[in-house]
C-alpha cells in the first residue's frame, strides 16, 4: 500500500526506480497519511479538509529549513513538484464547500461571478410599472427579452415604444457594455420586425440618450414611428 501512495509523488512507474527511490517515496506517503489521520481527527472530513492536509504537508516537506536534510534527500527531491501543486490548490478557495451542499454553492458561487461589476443603482421608472403591469399599456409584442408597447403621448400615426425587460444598468445608450451586445441586437431586430409590420411604407427608430437627446425615461427603449411621411432634421 505504501509503494501504491508513493505513485502519487513518482514521476515514473515503480518498476523503473532504484530501491532508494522507493524507499524515498514510501516514507513520504506515509508522512501524507499521517497528517491527514491528524487532520480528520481535529476538521473532519471534506474538501476544505483534503485541502488542508495536502497544503500541511507540503508546507512540511517544501519548507527551506525543515529538518536536518533540507538541502538534500527526499525534501529537496519534492519540492518543486510539491511547490507547484501547492500553488495550483491554493488559488481555489474551500468555502464553497463548508456547507452541506457544496454542489450547490458552487453554482451559486459561480452565477454571484457572473454578476456585472456596476450594479444597476437607478432608480425604477414607469416603465418598471408597466413590465410589472402595474401600469396598463397597449401591447403590441412580448417575449422573453423585451416588450413592445404603444406611446401614450404618439408623435405620428405610429409610435411605439420597445424595451428590454431587463434594464440590468441600460438606462441609456451610452452606457451599455459590451456583454449587453446581445440584447441590442434583439432589440434592434424586434424594433425592425414591428416597424415593417406597421408601417409598410417606411419608419424611423429612434433613441434619445441624455439631457440633450431629450429622454424622458431613464431605462432604455426604442422609439418606432411611423405611419405619415417624416420631416429630417428630425427634432
Amino acid at each position: 500500500k505504501a509503494l501504491e501512495s508513493s505513485r502519487t509523488f513518482c514521476p515514473v512507474p515503480p518498476s523503473h526506480c532504484s530501491w532508494r527511490t522507493l524507499r524515498r517515496h514510501r516514507m513520504q506517503a506515509v508522512a501524507i497519511r499521517r497528517l491527514g489521520v491528524l487532520s480528520r481527527a481535529v476538521l473532519g472530513s471534506g474538501p476544505c479538509l483534503r485541502r488542508w492536509s495536502f497544503c500541511a504537508a507540503t508546507a512540511a516537506i517544501a519548507a527551506p529549513g525543515a529538518g536536518a536534510d533540507a538541502g538534500s534527500g527526499p525534501r529537496a527531491a519534492l519540492r518543486p513538484r510539491l511547490a507547484s501543486a501547492s500553488a495550483s490548490l491554493s488559488s481555489s478557495s474551500c468555502s464553497s464547500s463548508s456547507s452541506s451542499g457544496g454542489g450547490d454553492d458552487e453554482v451559486r458561487l459561480a452565477r454571484a461571478a457572473a454578476v456585472p461589476a456596476e450594479t444597476d443603482t437607478a432608480p425604477a421608472t414607469i416603465f418598471d410599472k408597466i413590465l410589472s403591469r402595474e401600469i396598463p399599456a397597449k401591447v403590441v409584442h412580448e417575449d422573453e427579452k423585451c416588450l413592445a408597447f404603444r406611446d401614450v403621448s404618439p408623435k405620428a400615426p405610429v409610435h411605439i415604444l420597445v424595451i428590454p425587460k431587463e434594464r440590468d444598468g441600460l438606462t441609456q445608450l451610452s452606457k451599455a457594455r459590451d456583454d449587453q451586445a446581445a440584447i441590442l441586437g434583439h432589440l434592434l431586430l424586434t424594433a425592425g420586425r414591428i416597424g415593417a409590420a406597421e408601417c409598410p411604407g417606411g419608419f424611423r427608430l429612434v433613441v434619445n440618450d441624455g439631457p440633450d437627446g431629450c429622454q424622458s425615461v431613464y431605462h432604455l427603449h426604442i422609439h418606432v414611428i411611423g405611419g405619415r411621411p417624416l420631416g429630417w432634421p428630425h427634432g
